[in-house]
């Protein structure tokens, strides 16, 4: 069964001539452990998909169902427990809490969810990516790459059944976009985890086990 599937999925913005169809009538089945990315042009429709799959934004019309679940027949709090459970995040900007350290950032969303660290867990994805020595560091004494391999340990550390990275290279160099990228599919593979990535960077999305593309609101390859 598919770990993410979205059914006739739409967006519309505005009305008559000034409509817009972000997303048109999207279907896209994602099977555990995969690792999918989806690119296209600026105003393709590909944040917006993204936000979707997410629960970050609901709808015009469509199902996206993640587990299992139809994620938007529930509640705006259901929702967002259901969220913080299920789906981890890796945005470019990091969004990491300031100040909170290393540690503590990856910790977060599962104390927020009222629950102790699997801290054995946590441990094999502080080494997987390298952060043993930073532990104790704050956000602004990191580099941008160690940034974003911070936000990757917190979006994996709550085991959620997917990842959505929404163009998780785009503040990081050539060579350390590289370097993510490889830590990304490295821990994908061996925690068998699914992963949704944007990016409008076809060398970046050759990485991935699959590429969709979607033009104008629609998928044109998957």
């Amino acid at each position: 069964m598919s770990i993410l599937k979205t059914e006739n999925l739409q967006k519309i913005y505005g009305t008559g001539d000034a409509q817009v169809r972000a997303l048109d009538h999207v279907n896209l089945d994602v099977e555990p452990g995969e690792f999918v990315s989806i690119v296209g042009t600026s105003g393709s429709g590909k944040s917006t998909l993204l936000h979707m799959l997410g629960g970050l934004d609901r709808p015009t019309a469509g199902r996206v169902f993640v587990d299992g679940e139809d994620i938007f027949a529930m509640k705006d709090d259901a929702l967002t427990i259901f969220r913080r459970r299920k789906i981890g995040f890796v945005f470019q900007s990091y969004n990491l809490v300031p100040v909170l350290n290393v540690y503590e950032n990856i910790a977060l969303p599962i104390q927020l969810d009222g629950n102790a660290p699997d801290e054995a867990y946590m441990s094999r994805i502080i080494d997987m990516l390298g952060l043993d020595a930073k532990l104790q560091s704050l956000p602004d004494h990191l580099s941008g790459g160690q940034q974003q391999r911070v936000a990757i340990a917190r979006a994996l550390a709550a085991k959620p059944s997917i990842i959505l990275a929404d163009e998780p290279t785009g503040n990081l160099d050539s060579k350390t976009s590289q370097d993510v990228m490889g830590l990304l599919k490295i821990t994908s593979r061996a925690l068998s985890q699914t992963i949704v990535m944007i990016t409008h960077n076809e060398e970046i999305a050759q990485m991935a086990d699959r590429i969709v593309r979607i033009e104008d609101g629609r998928i044109v390859m998957r």
